[in-house]
């Protein structure tokens, strides 16, 4: 039986209990909510483990996530790691599950092209629900760079 690759994932990382730290998440359930069918959409909570065999089942990845880094809360950039050291140094919480996956994938030789939209955060120490204000206004534009990276992508 051989196994059909699907084409581009967006994943959407983070925690939504700890405001900005959510923010992967929050695109991928603004973009589910407009409807957006260009790509499949996953929740992946905080990563980890459980996700590789799903990851590896695309030919694409999109991770969406927050970055504690110096730059201004909202920055957004879109990274082209190609291992897990070329990741953001921290990739809030959950960067050491992120970057095993990351490393996991790579030695099973089974790694997907992954592309990251890393939005910088300043603080993921707080529980809570609620983004701030500074995170509430990149949700857009890091849509649109979801958006105009898959087309990208798929042209």
């Amino acid at each position: 039986m051989t196994t059909t690759q699907k084409s581009i994932l967006v994943l959407g990382i983070g925690n939504i209990l700890m405001n900005d730290e959510g923010v992967g998440i929050h695109v991928v359930s603004r973009l589910e909510k407009d409807g957006y069918n260009s790509a499949d959409l996953m929740d992946g909570g905080t990563g980890g483990f459980h996700l590789l065999g799903f990851i590896q089942s695309y030919k694409t990845v999109i991770i969406v996530d927050a970055a504690l880094d110096d730059f201004e809360a909202g920055h957004i950039r879109v990274l082209h790691p190609k291992y897990a050291k070329d990741f953001p140094k921290q990739l809030s919480a959950h960067e050491i599950g992120l970057k095993d996956l990351i490393d996991a994938a790579f030695m099973l030789g089974n790694m997907p092209e992954i592309h990251l939209i890393a939005i910088s955060i300043k603080d993921f120490q707080n529980m809570g629900m609620e983004l701030t204000p500074e995170i509430e206004a990149a949700i857009p534009d890091a849509m649109k760079q979801v958006i105009e990276l898959v087309d990208r992508l798929q042209n």
